[in-house]
């Protein structure tokens, strides 16, 4: 996609790990000057899910020492529980952009968006941003791909995000990947709470495989309780 040119900060906002069970959040946000562009766009950035681990870090690097501005916020699993339990994940997801941004001030931002509609997200990040001039917004589909200072912040958030997870499989090294879709990461989780009964603090309860588990050790609990239990 092509972006005006002018001596504007141009910001990126993009996320990692929204649809993992374990781990945190973590929204980035990458600002560059216009007139730094086209040296971001010669590192040839794409989606950080597109990319290897050691693409990821080399870029992580790359995009550091050419960056006027990273900024980060990493969402626990008990805020993504509580949220989830109240507004659901994009609000929660909204505000944490919002914060980036208001920091940042950018004059132009690019967010990939997590919502169906973008229009729609874009209503709720707008109520949330809070920037002394004026500045304009875009929500997207896919910009982590079209877009490559949202390319820069998917690759932030992601190796920041990596770094999480490795610090628990540090303690814990047979959780998998941490997504839903994982054999092994389910298995780790219905183990650790039929052993103690709930589910470890990295842990996010609110998912629907989660609570499943859950739900089928609170009943097996009750029939050993059951006095006709047998």
């Amino acid at each position: 996609m092509n972006i005006p040119k002018r001596n504007n900060l141009i910001a990126g906002i993009d996320e990692a790990g929204r649809g993992s069970v374990v781990g945190p959040l973590v929204v980035a946000g990458v600002g560059i000057m216009e007139s730094k562009l086209s040296r971001l766009s010669a590192f040839g950035l794409k989606d950080s899910k597109c990319l290897t681990r050691a693409t990821r870090r080399l870029l992580f690097s790359k995009i550091i020492g050419i960056a006027d501005y990273i900024g980060v916020c990493m969402i626990s699993t008990r805020e993504i529980d509580e949220s989830v339990q109240i507004n659901g994940l994009n609000k929660l997801e909204a505000e944490a952009m919002a914060a980036v941004i208001n920091d940042m001030q950018p004059d132009n931002v690019y967010v990939d968006c997590c919502d169906v509609k973008p229009l729609r997200y874009a209503s709720i990040l707008e109520t949330l941003i809070v920037c002394g001039r004026g500045y304009k917004l875009y929500s997207f589909h896919h910009a982590d791909s079209l877009v490559g200072v949202v390319s820069a912040a998917s690759i932030i958030a992601k190796v920041i995000r990596d770094n999480q997870i490795f610090e628990i499989k540090k303690s814990f090294n047979d959780i998998g990947s941490g997504y839903p879709s994982d054999k092994s990461t389910i298995s780790f989780i219905r183990n650790w709470i039929l052993k103690f009964g709930e589910a470890p603090a990295f842990v996010r309860k609110s998912w629907k495989p989660v609570k499943l588990i859950l739900m089928e050790s609170s009943r097996a609990q009750d029939n050993r309780l059951d006095p006709y239990y047998a």
